[in-house]
């Protein structure tokens, strides 16, 4: 039986379709088992009822006319069960139904499988007998490993719209399909697919010999030198729209082009006998496939731009002619793995979204649209972008769903709140110089995260009153080396000139996780729970103390600075932190004659030790500041960047606002303040509760700084403190958001509030 179930799996692999597969496994089954029948229903999501899909033994006329409900016969049973129903006597079963359509005879045996994929019923696997018969242990066991096969297979199919357009054939016009991916830049757009295909296929390329050294060089700097121009060109086309940070993401890009990065393994190959081509297809897939077996989402990324470069080289390698694309007035790209560089080849009054199959938040892709406000999903998964060409597309960006040809009641929601987004930003800034004071005359301080210099313009022209978070790893992600003390000081300054005199909080080096630098690779089994944060830093002191000092330097004459230490896990870090911080002052003070002040320093509450640590922690530095992204995913163990479990990653998770709660009393117990970055805190409901436990300032995306801050103002603080520990005792984030909601009856708030991050 297990060689038969390897051969049906090796079978169902290489099928063309799911009617092929489908065909494979009721055959298959019927044969493997000796049965008199093997069917399987699939499961019509629009009219919530199982259709019979393929079946060996009943009448085929019967396949796709003949359904029952959700609880209806033995087969509803099974599935509203959810588990499998083995019955000898089956015709003698209360939930027997006979079916005259399908030819059927009274058949005494039953076994009936549920397909089941992420607690969805997709469909039933079932086997009947004319006899008498109990399917034994064995025989279950195989229609479950089926059906577990099986389901991946429904499931791939149901992203795709295949499933749709088997199970009830599409209409001239289409049906709606909806995707899920990640929420790239935020935003919603309507617009156009145009399919953004690869200039070339680096793994069709022939391994052939050279014609000589000297040819093979000059046709690969050749295409080199056009390569660069042409990323040259599409970073100057965004020029006025990016910023100088923004634009050495192409930097980085073209310096993976220089001799001493992969054109000097290109060139070694080519000396020992390849051609241009296949020595620089070999380096390219090499170095992509070392990227993409590893776990860390920013170094998978980087496997993503390695392709790219290599198919826009091998492009000119191949001389490969390319049509000129017409785009449409709002244009949405789609492809496999689009890359910052893609930005540049539309106009960018026509860009109106986009969408990468793979990729991560993390991207220089989501990095540059965030900065452009282009709506963008990345990481969605099993969509065939090749058909899409020419169809209507919705791009939800606060959600990261795609919806291929809409209904008309989808484009008129989307564009309501579109427009609706457009009204409130509107209105909303005439808030920019206002304080953010509850009707109670509750006060709290709104701070934005940075890192880009495009995120200073929209947070200066959205009133932020400073910087919660600036994450000071983006000039070290822009380079192919570590910056030098003076270049960061350059960099950081920038950011300090900019919101003086209001406060900007910089986090030290926070590297490891999710994210990684290019030439500081690191290579760990769980990089979350790893080398990661101050971790690193306390390694090496070295690249610490240097980016401490270019700080302080930078600050000189501002002194609007404050320095935040990043995962902090027990007292001894952030005392050797403290030692290090101490010891670079004293160095620009003492030694070097400088005139700077001491800045206040904070340490992150990210990780769970860190929250019963708390208070000795608020002992020993000026301020605590939550990072409740990382908090929620060490408390929920949920990677926020796996669209698996992304369902399961929810920021109002009653043991997430309780560990919070305890942080700010903590913090206020020692005198100190307590402050809040992340998602939570960009929440207008998220904010209200961070208010009512007591928080003195909130750090967000600017996005949502005028949102939160209309909120705010028009509700009575104290209203949800009374409910404060009756939410904290609520059993998951569902229960939370109802209870403010309760609270929130203002019809104005609550227009706010349906706006993303969760549009209802």
């Amino acid at each position: 039986m297990l060689e038969e179930l390897r051969l049906i799996v090796q079978r169902v692999s290489a099928a063309g379709d799911l009617s092929e597969v489908l065909e494979i496994i009721v055959s298959s089954v019927k044969s493997s088992l000796n049965v008199s029948v093997c069917s399987i229903y699939l499961h019509d999501q629009m009219l919530n009822r199982y259709l019979l899909m393929a079946t060996r033994g009943l009448n085929q006329e019967a396949v796709g006319n003949v359904f029952l409900g959700p609880k209806e016969g033995l087969v509803g049973m099974v599935a509203s069960r959810e588990e499998p129903i083995n019955l000898e006597k089956a015709d003698s079963h209360p939930n027997y139904q006979y079916i005259p359509e399908t030819g059927e005879e009274r058949y005494s045996s039953f076994l009936g499988v549920p397909i089941i994929h992420h607690r969805h019923v997709l469909g039933v696997l079932v086997v009947q007998q004319v006899d008498q018969r109990r399917f034994d242990e064995g025989e279950e066991a195989f229609l479950i490993t089926l059906s577990a096969q099986l389901s991946g297979t429904i499931a791939h199919a149901e992203s795709t719209g295949d499933l749709v357009q088997l199970i009830r054939p599409l209409s001239g016009s289409g049906g709606e399909i909806e995707f899920h991916g990640l929420a790239g830049a935020p935003g919603v757009s309507i617009g156009e697919a145009v399919i953004i295909s690869p200039v070339a296929d680096l793994y069709a390329v022939e391994s052939i010999e050279a014609r000589s050294v000297k040819v093979e060089l000059e046709e690969y700097h050749q295409a080199v030198e056009s390569t660069r121009k042409d990323i040259w060109d599409m970073a100057h086309g965004l020029s006025g729209i990016i910023n100088e940070q923004e634009r050495l993401l192409f930097t980085a890009y073209v310096q993976m082009l220089d001799d001493h990065s992969l054109g000097k393994e290109v060139k070694q190959r080519i000396h020992q006998g390849a051609s241009a081509q296949s020595a620089w297809s070999e380096v390219i897939i090499a170095h992509a496939r070392k990227f993409d077996v590893m776990e860390d989402a920013y170094l998978k990324e980087r496997a993503a731009d390695l392709r790219d470069l290599g198919r826009r080289v091998l492009g000119h390698m191949q001389e490969s002619v390319q049509q000129e694309t017409v785009y449409p007035e709002n244009a949405i790209l789609v492809g496999e793995e689009l890359s910052a560089a893609t930005l540049g080849m539309v106009p960018v009054e026509k860009l109106a979204g986009l969408v990468s199959i793979k990729g991560s938040t993390n991207s220089h892709l989501a990095i540059l649209a965030r900065a452009m406000g282009i709506p963008t999903v990345v990481g969605v998964q099993g969509l065939r972008y090749g058909r899409l060409r020419g169809k209507k597309l919705i791009i939800d960006g606060y959600r990261g769903h795609v919806y291929i040809n809409p209904t008309e009641e989808h484009i008129s929601h989307y564009q309501a709140i579109r427009e609706d987004d457009r009204q409130l930003l509107s209105e909303l800034e005439t808030l920019r110089d206002e304080p953010a004071v509850s009707l109670d005359n509750h006060k709290v301080r709104m701070l934005v995260n940075t890192g880009l210099m495009a995120d200073v313009r929209i947070s200066l022209e959205r009133g932020a009153e400073g910087v919660g978070l600036y994450r000071s790893e983006v000039p070290f992600f822009s380079r192919q080396r570590f910056p030098t003390e003076e270049e960061q000081r350059q960099f950081y300054r920038e950011q300090l000139e900019a919101f003086y005199p209001r406060p900007v909080v910089m986090r030290t080096l926070d590297i490891g996780g999710d994210k990684a630098l290019p030439y500081f690779p690191i290579e760990e089994a769980n990089p979350f729970l790893g080398w990661r944060g101050i971790r690193i830093t306390l390694d090496h002191p070295e690249i610490f103390l240097a980016q401490v000092r270019a700080m302080m330097k930078a600050s000189i004459g501002f002194d609007n600075l404050r320095l935040l230490i990043p995962m902090i896990s027990s007292v001894k870090e952030l005392e050797m932190a403290l030692e290090l911080i101490y010891r670079a002052y004293d160095e620009l003070t003492e030694e070097d004659h400088l005139d700077i002040k001491m800045p206040r320093i904070g340490a992150m509450i990210e990780v769970p030790s860190a929250i019963f640590l708390a208070r000795e922690l608020a002992r020993r530095v000026d301020f605590l500041s939550v990072g409740s992204n990382d908090l929620t995913q060490y408390i929920l163990a949920v990677d926020r960047n796996n669209p698996q479990v992304a369902d399961l990653y929810q920021a109002m998770h009653p043991a997430v606002l309780s560990a919070i709660n305890h942080v700010v009393k903590a913090a206020h117990a020692e005198g100190k303040n307590a402050g809040v970055c992340g998602e939570l805190a960009g929440d207008p409901l998220g904010a209200l509760l961070l208010l009512a436990m007591g928080y003195d300032s909130l750090s967000m995306n600017a996005s949502n700084l005028l949102k939160v801050k209309a909120v705010i103002r028009k509700s009575n603080i104290s209203e949800i403190r009374l409910l404060l520990r009756e939410i904290l005792h609520l059993p998951d984030a569902d229960a939370v958001r109802e209870a403010l909601l309760e609270v929130v009856t203002d019809p104005e708030v609550r227009r706010y509030i349906n706006v993303a991050p969760g549009l209802g």
